[in-house]
């Protein structure tokens, strides 16, 4: 630890850091000190490059296990998973990203397949789950859900009419029309979806100005799946508590998902991220996360 920030009353022992999660309302467990660097030997522009040089790929945030901390959500969308596939002799991961969420599945059907869109996953998913047994294929994009106007949606999946008893979408676009086609009778559709507004709290701290949506796009996508032929069975929605223990965390999260605040970039934000590093009441820095679940089934 190079260093602690003083709480209101402490002075960054564990006594005033379980005196702040009080006051946070956080759960027991989650306060851990803030890593605020000013006047230490990291400075800011150190932990900036440290962020920069993180390794990251697939969908793989583990950088950030000793820096930040998720609450967890009401649901476990991975024991939700490996449940049904309790019962599956098919199953497709789509979007699997690098696969580090299949591979950690304590279940899987004994003929589960992956997909991906993005082309440098691939080769990193296959690395990982082809020695598990799951072949992965490059697959069609399909169009961000809020976009489809059923036209022009894209995600094709190569797979045959009704072959899947179980899919599982964690934050991939998907085409509902295409996941009800390959979907056997019976089958479960499972999605865990980033929703609106998940990012707007670090907006507002870079200064940039958040559009106008809708308070989520859950009854979107419950009415995709069930125009597609599906009777939803679970839809909930949650927010989740999301903590940053220093600058560097911030800007590898930044770096991971730039595209979810649009308008962001380093370059143009980086004297707003020094003033946020240079504040030491605003560590442990705090955000508010968003999502939903839908588990809806085919009719058999």
């Amino acid at each position: 630890m190079r260093g602690l920030p003083v709480w209101p009353g402490g002075h960054g022992q564990a006594g005033s850091c379980r005196a702040a999660a009080a006051a946070l309302r956080l759960p027991e467990g989650a306060c851990r000190p803030a890593l605020w660097h000013a006047g230490t030997v990291a400075g800011f522009d150190e932990l900036v490059a440290e962020a920069l040089t993180a390794p990251f790929s697939g969908w793989d945030f583990s950088w950030l296990d000793r820096r930040s901390w998720t609450e967890p959500l009401p649901w476990d969308y991975s024991a939700r998973v490996a449940a049904l596939a309790c019962n599956a002799r098919t199953m497709l991961d789509m979007g699997t990203g690098g696969g580090e969420a299949l591979s950690r599945l304590p279940d899987r059907a004994p003929r589960t397949v992956a997909t991906e869109a993005w082309p440098p996953n691939v080769p990193l998913a296959a690395r990982r789950l082809l020695p598990l047994g799951i072949p992965v294929i490059q697959n069609e994009a399909a169009a961000d859900n809020m976009d489809q106007d059923g036209v022009s949606d894209g995600g094709r999946l190569p797979f045959r009419d009704g072959s899947l008893d179980l899919i599982c979408s964690r934050h991939e676009s998907f085409a509902a029309v295409e996941v009800s086609r390959v979907l056997a009778a019976g089958g479960t559709f499972v999605t865990q979806q980033v929703d609106y507004h998940d990012s707007d709290d670090l907006a507002q701290i870079l200064g940039i100005e958040t559009p106008e949506e809708p308070e989520s796009w859950i009854g979107l996508a419950g009415r995709q799946v069930t125009e597609a032929g599906l009777a939803i069975e679970v839809a909930a929605r949650a927010g989740q508590r999301i903590r940053f223990d220093d600058i560097a965390a911030v800007v590898f999260y930044l770096k991971a998902v730039s595209w979810s605040i649009p308008g962001y970039s380093l370059d143009r934000h980086r004297d707003r991220l020094r003033a946020l590093y240079q504040d030491a009441g605003a560590w442990p820095v705090m955000t508010s996360g968003h999502r939903f679940l839908l588990v809806a089934r085919k009719p058999g």
